[in-house]
């Protein structure tokens, strides 16, 4: 679903069979409203329909079909049927605005899928078993899904009970269901403390660090141990690790830099090295600011440029390196597949932009001023130290490595991106 639709998915359907139910939310103005859609016209490899059981159309009969034109090409084609309520005053009122929101829609979903074959055809169409931490943050919860639409199986590694299915594993008291690691193809580590929910106070700065880096050194050291190891580990990590470093421009090759971040993205990578010792191909995805409608910074910061407070924060001259959470879902894919990537890779857009520059493309594509600027004295005020290494830090980063191995990024600019996120021609 495009990103600036409000929909929820709460219960996907059983199967790819005739008769299975979705159920979905979807906002339709101040309100949500359950749609459910029941599968029909089952088709394997061709085609599905969906007709809407309750929802906010009078009728809707959607059919989507793969149309083959040859060996090695096929049209995607979806025909849809509906009929808006309380017609026909409502047709006259709102047809021309559905119909146009609808095709918008559509032409979203049908370049997301062109994007999608181009990240994943020339990988060799190879299954994987791959086990992910880090299951219910932004990039994990969306990861999930784009690998089990390829038909990878995946597995996470979860700390509360675990479903079927699932591993279960406990860092803080050095648990792990290590028998249940045998086997896989890969493990991609995404877990960590939130590092902007709250103040940086001691025992938060502690939870920062031992999330990271007790949770990755447990899972390596496991890994290592396994009888048949998985041929790669890709483990996060941050940008924070080059500090606060003015005008300077970074990559892969560039030295640390200094500040609690940057100590713990150092302690942090260096956990993974049991693994490395055992030969599993490791990499380390320094990861810059995530821009996501489903959470991160950009949430935080909308409402504030929705109402037109927003501004530059400090001088507005630190660089802000940032990649859409679409981009951070194909590097890490890219990754799995590309063997000879290992050791630090850049996760950032290759077009970094200043926070004055940040806060212009934004207020632009709101359509808002951005006269109202935070000084950098009242952000540490309000924030203390987070708000020295996370707001008026200074990062210019480059992600020479991705695109030396030839990832074709999906955002490359920012203002493109936040157009297509927030759904503003």
């Amino acid at each position: 679903m495009p990103p600036w639709e409000s929909v929820e998915v709460v219960r996907p359907a059983d199967g790819p069979a005739d008769g299975a139910t979705a159920v979905l939310k979807v906002k339709v103005g101040m309100f949500k409203l359950e749609w459910i859609a029941r599968h029909f016209q089952m088709v394997a490899g061709l085609q599905f329909a969906d007709i809407q059981q309750r929802g906010p159309f009078a009728f809707w009969h959607h059919v989507h079909r793969l149309e083959p034109l040859g060996a090695d090409r096929c049209e995607l084609i979806d025909k849809i049927e509906y009929e808006l309520p309380a017609s026909p005053i409502s047709q006259l009122l709102l047809g021309g605005y559905v119909k146009k929101k609808l095709a918008r829609m559509f032409n979203y979903r049908h370049q997301t899928t062109v994007n999608d074959i181009r990240l994943v055809m020339n990988t060799g169409g190879r299954v994987m078993k791959i086990a992910v931490t880090g299951s219910h943050g932004l990039i994990g919860s969306q990861l999930i899904p784009f690998l089990t639409s390829l038909c990878h199986e995946v597995v996470r590694l979860v700390r509360a009970y675990p479903a079927q299915g699932d591993i279960l594993w406990r860092p803080e008291s050095g648990e792990i269901d290590k028998s249940s690691l045998e086997g896989l193809d890969a493990v991609v580590h995404l877990a960590g403390d939130s590092i902007a929910a709250e103040r940086w106070t001691a025992s938060k700065k502690a939870r920062i660090r031992s999330s990271r880096v007790t949770g990755t050194r447990l899972l390596s050291q496991t890994l290592a141990s396994l009888k048949k190891p998985p041929e790669v580990l890709i483990s996060a990590s941050a940008i924070g690790y080059y500090g606060n470093r003015a005008d300077e421009v970074l990559t892969e090759e560039s030295l640390p830099g200094t500040g609690f971040l940057a100590d713990v993205c150092r302690e942090w990578e260096s956990a993974v090295e049991p693994a490395r010792r055992a030969g599993i191909r490791v990499a380390n995805l320094r990861i810059g600011v995530v821009l996501s409608r489903a959470g991160g910074a950009l949430t935080k910061m909308l409402p504030a440029f929705q109402m037109g407070a927003g501004g530059n924060i400090g001088s507005g001259k630190q660089w802000m390196s940032w990649v859409s959470s679409e981009d951070v879902i194909g590097s890490i894919y890219h990754v799995l597949t590309h063997k000879e990537l290992e050791g630090p890779i850049n996760v950032v857009a290759p077009q970094a932009v200043t926070n004055s520059g940040f806060t212009a493309a934004l207020g632009n594509v709101l359509h808002r001023p951005t006269v109202l600027p935070l000084p950098g004295f009242v952000a540490h005020l309000l924030l203390g130290e987070m708000a020295d290494e996370l707001l008026l830090s200074s990062a210019q980063v480059k992600p020479c490595k991705l695109l030396e191995s030839g990832y074709k990024f999906r955002h490359p600019a920012l203002e493109p991106m936040l157009r297509e996120l927030l759904g503003v021609a």
